[in-house]
């Protein structure tokens, strides 16, 4: 299986496959509003979910060491660009683990430093229900739409996807229901890694995952094949504590 990671930046895109393929449309509001941008110094951007005001889950490969990071908020008439003020990587994440295509703690969160203005925050999933193939959810990222062009990326869009194979707690893989995995469809692609995952039939919006990385068609390289999943279950407690201590930091 060739999978591709997702926190490429807009001038290094080479990924073989357009992004959240198969017309994936707007997410509803409780959904859109929760979705930022997180840009790196070095050229790369990711997806990422508010948990708070100042609070944004992502994955932990969107924000390596060695560079800065800001937040791109919409809502307004314009984006904006926020500042960030500390960034926590889960200690168990592992970068060579992740591109030996194995699981790792493929999760992080990002501290604001003033709060932002236009987001509606989304929770985690508190239920441990296990996830059986055929579950349906919904990924909501800010990639880019056209292969290879940066340009068509910052626009939130939500994909339905279904589980396949057999999920767990380390990893879920999903893909579009009408394709299978086999032909292009709907999923996740280049500036979709830390995008929230939610369960499609809950009552209210909650994250059970984040975005770590894609197939091609057929296993192959690129986007609109699988997407794969870092479940937040595993790493619930890491979040929640980390999220407290960082939110009663000055």
């Amino acid at each position: 299986m060739r999978r591709a990671l997702l926190a490429l930046g807009c001038l290094a895109l080479s990924l073989p496959s357009a992004a959240m393929v198969g017309g994936a449309g707007k997410p509803a509001r409780a959904i859109a509003n929760a979705v930022v941008v997180v840009v790196g110094s070095r050229g790369n951007f990711c997806s990422g979910a508010a948990l708070a005001n100042d609070l944004v889950l992502t994955a932990a490969h969107c924000v390596l060491p060695g560079a800065e990071y800001k937040i791109v908020e919409y809502g307004a008439e314009q984006p904006q660009l926020r500042d960030v003020a500390q960034v926590r990587a889960h200690p168990g994440f592992n970068l060579q683990t992740l591109l030996a295509h194995r699981a790792t703690a493929d999760v992080a969160l990002i501290k604001l430093a003033a709060p932002l203005r236009n987001v509606v925050p989304v929770t985690l999933a508190t239920s441990d229900r296990a996830v059986a193939a055929g579950d349906n959810f919904i990924v909501a990222g800010a990639g880019v739409s056209v292969r290879g062009e940066g340009k068509s990326g910052g626009t939130v869009r939500a994909a339905s996807l279904v589980a396949t194979g057999q999920p767990g707690t380390l990893q879920i893989r999903l893909y579009d229901a009408a394709t299978r995995g086999e032909k292009n469809g709907l999923g996740a692609c280049t500036g979709d890694s830390g995008a929230p995952v939610f369960r499609r039939d809950a009552q209210q919006a909650s994250i059970i995952g984040v975005v770590s990385w894609s197939t091609g068609p057929g296993n192959s390289a690129g986007c609109g094949g699988l997407t794969g999943v870092t479940p937040i279950s595993r790493y619930r407690d890491w979040i929640t504590g980390t999220a407290k201590i960082l939110r009663n930091q000055l």
